[in-house]
């Protein structure tokens, strides 16, 4: 479990996050949302140790990410993967070497043992065989799931992914949210997803915490969603035709 405890962060005299205290759980799918300037971003950096608050605390289950050195930052770190936005591939090296990377920062292991591990994440994300291609040679939805395999390597506790659906078709949208999911669970890995991804939220939102001018509005999971009163969370979630019907049926069979 990762904990923020009262976190602050100001840039100068602009205040992004006032007083953020919530809980992201292991084993669940934890989803930051909001309006973009809400503060997703700057929490998420807070998180990660890429950026430090200027009040609170960041707690990796009883240890004080804020208070440690940067050595023993590092060993948080290492039980860190992470999905960045745009996969963030190095386009000169070949899918297995991306993969391989950290392995190499990190570990001692031989290169079979490299080479055994690779494999099993390239399994594991569905994408077998394609060690030897280069970014530019596959799709977005693939490059996606490299980027999973990368962030998996190193058997992470702590899995953050930052927009993973950003600039993919609704159906490999799917695919990745049932993907991380299913990462998430077997592993019991406490996995944060900053998304302003709806089907993301309806689909594997397992913890949400909505923010709201660097504060949390409201907090639940999807399945409370969609009984709400809130009406902040109201009117920002059910902003497509979609979803408003989703929630007057929902709303109709509890009537029912």
């Amino acid at each position: 479990m990762i904990i923020a405890e009262n976190v602050f962060k100001s840039f100068g005299e602009t205040k992004v996050l006032k007083g953020i205290s919530t809980n992201f759980y292991a084993g669940k799918n934890n989803l930051i949302i909001g309006k973009s300037g809400a503060g997703k971003t700057v929490l998420l950096k807070l998180l990660v140790g890429l950026l430090s608050p200027t009040q609170g605390r960041i707690l990796y289950g009883e240890r004080d990410f804020t208070a440690m050195d940067e050595k023993a930052k590092r060993g948080i770190r290492m039980e860190v993967g992470m999905l960045f936005q745009g996969s963030a591939l190095f386009d000169s090296m070949t899918v297995e070497e991306n993969i391989r990377f950290p392995l190499d920062m990190f570990t001692n292991k031989t290169k079979k043992e490299k080479l055994d591990r690779v494999n099993y994440c390239l399994d594991r994300v569905e994408m077998e065989g394609v060690n030897d291609r280069y970014p530019s040679e596959t799709s977005g939805g693939m490059q996606k799931r490299v980027g999973i395999a990368r962030a998996i390597v190193l058997e992470p506790k702590y899995l953050f992914c930052d927009e993973p659906n950003s600039g993919l078709d609704p159906k490999t949208a799917l695919l990745i949210d049932e993907l991380i999911q299913s990462i998430t669970y077997e592993n019991n890995i406490t996995t944060v997803i900053n998304t302003h991804d709806m089907n993301s939220v309806m689909g594997i939102g397992d913890n949400i915490a909505l923010l709201n001018e660097g504060q949390i509005a409201w907090q639940g999971n999807k399945d409370e969603v969609l009984n709400t009163d809130n009406t902040f969370l109201e009117n920002f979630i059910f902003a497509s035709p979609f979803l408003q019907r989703l929630r007057s049926d929902a709303l109709a069979n509890r009537r029912s």
